[in-house]
C-alpha cells in the first residue's frame, strides 16, 4: 500500500518541477519555500552512485567537515590512556577512558555519536565490532578516528565533521545541517558535501559516477539536483 502523504507534502510536490534538475542554489531556495514547519528538520543530500557495491575496490566512504556545522551537539567517546586521554578531555570529549569504557559499551552504553581511539587501544576496541559496527561507529584510520592526536579528532567531530558510506545498493545519504540554517550556510555545507563525494570516486569506477543527487529535509519531497558543475572541476 502506498504511503498516504499529508496535504502539506502534496502541495510541496506541486511546487517542484519533476522534469528538471535544479542547481544547488535553486534547490535550496525551493526547499526554503516548501519545507517550513515548526519542527527544525534535518536537511540532507541523497546520491545514487554509478559503482558496483559488490566490488570491494569500488566502496565509497569518507568524511567531510561541514563549514557551518551540523546544528547538533555531537557527543564524542574516546578510547585512550595517558596523555592522549587528557588531550581528549581538554578538547571537549564527553566520555574518555579505556578498560572501564570498553566494559560500559560492551554492557550496552550507547549515548554517544562518534567514537575515537588511539592506535594502541584498537587491539581491545576491535573486540567491540559487533556492538559498534552495526551503528557505523567503529573507529577507522581512513576517516581520522584512529589517531594519536585525539584533541584534533575531537575538535573536528565537534565542529561538524560527518562520515558518509555507500550502502549495498550504491546509495549514499549525507546530512547537511538543519532547516533553520541560513540559506548561505546550507549552500556552503552542500558544496562541501558534493565536493567530498566527487573526490571519493574510486579509481576503478567507470563511466558516470553520480547518477542522481537530490536535496530534501525530513518532511519534504526531494528536489533533483544538477551536479555537472561539480564534476567538471
Amino acid at each position: 500500500m502506498a504511503q498516504k502523504r499529508s496535504k502539506r507534502y502534496q502541495a510541496a510536490v506541486k511546487l517542484i518541477d519533476s522534469n528538471r534538475a535544479y542547481t544547488l542554489v535553486e534547490a535550496v531556495k525551493v526547499l526554503k519555500q516548501i519545507a517550513a514547519t515548526k519542527a527544525d528538520q534535518t536537511v540532507d543530500l541523497a546520491f545514487k552512485l554509478g559503482v558496483d557495491p559488490k566490488q570491494s575496490d569500488q566502496m565509497v566512504r569518507g568524511t567531510v567537515s561541514l563549514p557551518k556545522g551540523t546544528g547538533k551537539n555531537v557527543r564524542v567517546l574516546v578510547f585512550a590512556k595517558g596523555a592522549a586521554a587528557d588531550a581528549a578531555k581538554a578538547a571537549g570529549a564527553e566520555f574518555v577512558g579505556f578498560e572501564d569504557l570498553i566494559k560500559q559499551v560492551t554492557d550496552g552504553f550507547q549515548d554517544f555519536d562518534v567514537c575515537v581511539a588511539t592506535p594502541d587501544a584498537m587491539s581491545e576496541v576491535r573486540k567491540l565490532g559487533k556492538v559498534l559496527g552495526p551503528r557505523g561507529l567503529m573507529p577507522n584510520p581512513k576517516i581520522g578516528t584512529v589517531t594519536d592526536d585525539t584533541a584534533k579528532a575531537v575538535k573536528e567531530c565537534k565542529a561538524g565533521r560527518v562520515e558518509f558510506k555507500m550502502d549495498k545498493s550504491a546509495n549514499l545519504h549525507v546530512i547537511l545541517g538543519k532547516f533553520s540554517f541560513a540559506t548561505d550556510d546550507i549552500l556552503a555545507n552542500g558544496k562541501a558535501v558534493i565536493d567530498a563525494v566527487v573526490r571519493s570516486r574510486p579509481n576503478t569506477a567507470k563511466g558516470r559516477f553520480i547518477h542522481n543527487c537530490a536535496l530534501s529535509s525530513t518532511f519534504s519531497p526531494s528536489i533533483r539536483l544538477d551536479v555537472s558543475a561539480f564534476l567538471k572541476s
